[in-house]
């Protein structure tokens, strides 16, 4: 009697424990909710950022002249409205920004700072023109009117690392579609509202502690352009935002 007691008491004394490790095992077997894209980045681009212009100077650090198009594949509609280009005309229409939309602003002179607007939205705004852009992660853009920085869609790009293991690092992939129509170039080379353009967000630290920024830009346009126009500008990283001053667009 003495040992079935034993065993009764032992038996009552462990369901506890057995009925806890029950619970934690089945909660560990429950899928958990997906990381959001800020807690899930592979690679941190937030802060201020400096643009290095290191090649393309004539067509970047001044105004280049009406008809100095080249390496842009331009159809001919596009070399039409480039040749027929009037910044004052633009001035005057409200249309200053028309070199400052996405398929440009990243090409022009000046400073950007990169910050998560929330847990699902990078924003990165511009010194040049005083733009801001953002890169929204999820499965579509958000409706709305043409804009000069359109509707971003943005996605991690996850690279090394073993099965099970933390990335390696990665990339940030951006798809803006839902523009105004604009210029890639102050003098007019065109884009127009059905553009697509696709950006490529590549950060990389140097052994004498620089951190760059390389964005590489495709665009693609039915209308303006008869093949893909890609650039890469450089971008290397600030200490602080001390040097920040944000400017207006100016259309020449």
């Amino acid at each position: 009697m003495r040992t079935r007691a034993a065993f009764v008491i032992g038996v009552l004394l462990a369901a506890p424990v057995v009925s806890g490790f029950s619970r934690t095992l089945i909660a560990a077997q429950q899928p958990q909710p997906a990381p959001t894209p800020r807690a899930a980045a592979p690679v941190d681009l937030t802060g201020y950022w400096i643009s290095i212009v290191t090649e393309d100077w004539r067509w970047r650090m001044v105004t280049p002249p009406k008809g100095d198009y080249a390496s842009v594949p331009m159809t001919p509609a596009a070399r039409k409205v480039a040749d027929g280009w009037d910044p004052k005309r633009d001035t005057a229409a409200g249309e200053a920004c028309r070199a400052y939309g996405a398929g440009a602003i990243m090409r022009v002179p000046g400073r950007i700072h990169i910050t998560w607007e929330n847990d699902t939205t990078l924003r990165v705004d511009t010194e040049a023109g005083t733009q801001t852009r953002l890169f929204r992660f999820g499965t579509a853009a958000p409706a709305g009117e043409p804009s000069w920085q359109g509707r971003s869609l943005a996605q991690w790009q996850i690279s090394g690392g073993r099965r099970g293991a933390p990335p390696a690092g990665g990339s940030l992939k951006v798809v803006t579609t839902g523009l105004r129509a604009g210029y890639l170039r102050k003098n007019g080379v065109p884009y127009s509202a059905n553009a697509i353009v696709t950006e490529y967000y590549n950060r990389t630290n140097e052994p004498n502690g620089d951190t760059w920024l390389v964005v590489t830009t495709v665009v693609e346009d039915p209308v303006y352009l008869n093949g893909r126009f890609v650039t890469s500008s450089h971008f290397k990283k600030a200490a602080d935002g001390s040097a920040w001053k944000p400017t207006p667009c100016e259309a020449s």
